[in-house]
């Protein structure tokens, strides 16, 4: 922080400084799932593996929503905390964050490791489909191992990047990362070891990411982890909660978003035809919805590395009451998240063969017709998604918490869930239901402008006090 001036320095330069890092870092996580998707998909195992990584997928999900939930959270409460000149509670922050971060990872896996036919159950595991079934369990039994280094891992990165280090996290994320991607390939083909060897070679890569996130802890630049900081504390871990909520309800839509759609797909899967005459079944639709997911993911992890970027600027700013670099800041974000919206929109709507054939060969007409339907009409709102992911960070950065959640609930669970669930009754179709998620973009954009005008009118109040002192 020392050599990086948040209320005076050029804000795009200090964006750009932030959140080219954070983009690296939130990308490269993403990752982790779609390699083993794209080398699973290319194995023996297929279409059968890639649906059972989309069953288990919603439960990493999980485990990285607890991951930010305590990380961004603390992120937000120790850039505040220095924006007001409170060095105590911003040390208290981070010290309380690493406490609660082991805490949960140890909780998620015990429940992940006794748990296993329940979480399978909940999001669309069906032992009757064999082949699928078992790949999925030992995919989760793997994972699961992992889940303390992951969690941890994920949770520091956010600490470290407001701590003035975001090339430092970049690379603990990178290298973890990269060490996945050689390894998958050797596992999988090298040793034969199927969907196991894409789970082994993930924990590798987590474990190397927490051991480079931990060794940070001894020459951070602006906080220290003392017995007084790792002692817990009620209201800095309450406080720490509520601003890293929005996060957490922004992944954990994810999972509900998968877990809705695969129970959907379970049900209605053979009542759909496809052009062919065929029905659609289960596998098929499970397979391309988990791609389609995770497409997405890449795309929102961009949007979000970017408006995570802002937070140190944005947090910082409203602690210390310069709303015109906070309004400068918010505008630099949206405009560079709309762009990359436009982006996706047009990939995945004119190249959507393109990106389906990343994932696999030798997959059915049915498997492609309705990757097709799935990119172009699941994904057809993307410009707004990005928008509306983008306010509900920026929302988070400035404090606003409560309007944050509301938010990250608003696109994926108020309007997108029940939507899914109507259109799909209905219709008893798998392919209309995709409809749903563009209809749930266009109503959270109209709630995300609202709430975001409500905090620009606050502003501009703070703004006419300050101007009459």
């Amino acid at each position: 922080m020392k050599k990086l001036d948040l209320e005076n320095d050029n804000i795009s330069k200090l964006i750009r400084k932030f959140a080219i890092p954070c983009v690296i870092s939130m990308v490269v996580a993403a990752l982790y799932n779609i390699v083993d998707q794209i080398f699973i998909g290319w194995s023996d195992a297929g279409a059968f593996g890639n649906a059972a990584t989309n069953i288990v997928y919603p439960f990493t999900v999980i485990a990285l929503a607890f991951a930010l939930l305590v990380g961004d959270g603390v992120a937000a409460l120790f850039n505040l905390s220095q924006g007001a000149k409170n060095e105590e509670k911003a040390h208290k922050a981070i010290g309380n964050g690493l406490v609660l971060l082991i805490i949960v990872s140890l909780i998620l896996t015990v429940l992940g490791l006794t748990l296993e036919k329940q979480i399978l159950s909940i999001f669309g595991g069906n032992p009757n489909e064999i082949e699928c079934y078992r790949y999925a369990q030992d995919y989760l039994r793997i994972i699961c191992y992992g889940l303390p280094f992951y969690i941890i891992g994920q949770g520091l990165n956010a600490s470290i990047r407001c701590d003035g280090s975001p090339k430092y996290a970049c690379v603990a994320t990178v290298i973890g990362a990269i060490t996945n991607i050689i390894l998958d390939p050797l596992f999988i083909f090298g040793f034969n070891m199927s969907v196991k060897g894409a789970a082994l070679a993930t924990v590798i890569g987590q474990v190397l990411t927490f051991i480079i996130s931990i060794l940070y802890l001894k020459k951070a630049k602006s906080f220290k982890i003392n017995k007084e900081a790792i002692k817990l504390d009620k209201d800095v871990c309450k406080k720490i909660v509520s601003l890293g909520l929005a996060s957490l309800i922004t992944q954990l839509a994810i999972v509900i978003i998968i877990a809705v759609a695969n129970n959907l797909v379970g049900k209605y899967g053979y009542m759909t035809m496809a052009s062919t005459g065929i029905s659609y079944g289960v596998v098929t639709p499970l397979a391309v919805i988990g791609i389609c997911m995770k497409v997405f993911g890449i795309v929102v992890s961009i949007v979000i590395g970017v408006s995570l970027g802002g937070m140190p600027i944005i947090g910082y700013n409203m602690g210390a009451g310069n709303t015109k670099r906070v309004k400068e800041t918010i505008k630099y974000i949206l405009i560079t998240n709309f762009i990359i919206g436009c982006l996706a929109f047009v990939l995945f709507e004119f190249f959507p063969t393109f990106v389906i054939n990343i994932f696999g060969k030798g997959n059915s007409l049915e498997y492609f017709e309705y990757a097709g339907f799935c990119l172009r009409i699941f994904l057809g709102g993307i410009i707004l998604t990005c928008l509306v992911k983008s306010l509900s960070i920026l929302l988070q950065s400035m404090g606003s918490s409560f309007k944050s959640t509301l938010l990250a609930l608003a696109r994926d669970v108020i309007f997108f869930v029940p939507a899914i669930i109507i259109i799909a009754t209905l219709s008893k179709s798998v392919v209309t239901m995709l409809w749903s998620a563009p209809i749930a973009d266009i109503l959270s954009f109209i709630t995300g402008v609202a709430l975001m005008k409500k905090e620009y009118t606050k502003m501009r109040k703070l703004e006419k006090a300050k101007s009459k002192r």
